[in-house]
């Protein structure tokens, strides 16, 4: 079979970009070296310039990618407006613990290597800055109407999402913890997942239920 060199182009990129994930998730941005990442991900430090030519570059890279998944994600849960609030909430700890499940390493790294840095935390904010107020609005919409109609307490959108994201996240930023103290409950991360996003669904309906 043929292979196209646009399809040979991109596979090879993204080797480039994997390996400088697990690179920068493990050693920080600091201590990755592009020599490491080229060695890798199979090519030459050269083939590495060409594509990215700074270490930097891929680092913005990195980031920006796992910010357009979460925005993403986002962007579904603004889109599923027909769905009644619960269902839209349920939808939200799903996705976002899928996203967390499949990047657990990425807490911790936008802690300590994004959200102490001016210029990379900007680069965070403009991927999400115009759909995380679109998607508060609608959730506050929906949990005024819910409070009018008593069925919901009177609750600030900004404050749920607040406790959603800790729920979500906590649980896998602390994991090398949490599986020695709950003696490896965390090794099948399927399960675990999924009993994750039972419970901290659960906890929040039992938040805003009046």
């Amino acid at each position: 079979m043929n292979v196209s060199p646009q399809n040979i182009e991109q596979t090879t990129e993204q080797k480039i970009i994997e390996a400088a994930q697990a690179e920068f998730m493990t050693k920080g941005y600091d201590g990755a070296r592009t020599t490491v990442i080229a060695a890798k991900a199979g090519v030459t430090h050269a083939m590495f310039h060409y594509y990215f030519r700074t270490k930097e570059k891929i680092f913005e890279k990195i980031i920006s990618q796992k910010m357009e998944l979460l925005t993403s994600l986002i962007k579904e849960s603004i889109a599923s407006t027909n769905l009644p609030l619960e269902e839209k909430l349920r939808h939200i700890i799903d996705r976002h613990i899928d996203f967390i499940a499949d990047n657990p390493e990425l807490p911790g790294f936008l802690m300590r290597e994004v959200f102490g840095n001016s210029e990379r935390l900007n680069l965070v904010r403009s991927k999400i800055e115009n759909v995380a107020p679109l998607l508060i609005a609608n959730l506050q919409s929906e949990l005024d109407n819910g409070y009018q109609e008593g069925r919901y307490r009177k609750i600030d959108a900004r404050m749920l999402l607040i406790d959603i994201i800790s729920l979500n996240v906590f649980a896998f930023m602390a994991a090398p913890l949490v599986n020695v103290v709950l003696s490896g409950f965390m090794d099948d991360k399927k399960t675990f997942s999924e009993h994750r996003k039972n419970e901290n669904f659960d906890t929040i309906i039992r938040k805003i239920k009046a």
